[in-house]
């Protein structure tokens, strides 16, 4: 069994208040330095035999239809690493 993640996230030109409201308050927490703050989401697949080229390209339009509003956000797909986890 395979993770396949999807990060997503609001496109640059895409105003996003939650991100700017996280980055106002870091410095009153203590947390200084700063400059931008962008606030997306993360789906975690676990796909169950091979992840081939196929599989990604069901699971990239899944994102593209399913997971993401591509009008406003963007989106990746990658195999993750199990070591790395």
């Amino acid at each position: 069994m395979a993770r396949v993640v999807v990060d997503v996230m609001l496109k640059p030109e895409i105003l996003d208040p939650q991100g700017q409201a996280v980055q106002r308050a870091l410095p009153r927490l203590g947390f200084e330095g700063i400059r931008d703050v962008r606030q997306g989401k993360r789906f975690e697949l676990e796909v169950e035999g091979p992840v081939d080229d196929a599989a990604l390209a069901r699971i990239h339009e899944m994102a593209e239809t399913f997971l993401a509003n591509t009008v406003i956000e963007d989106f990746t797909v990658h195999v993750e690493d199990r070591a790395a986890s």
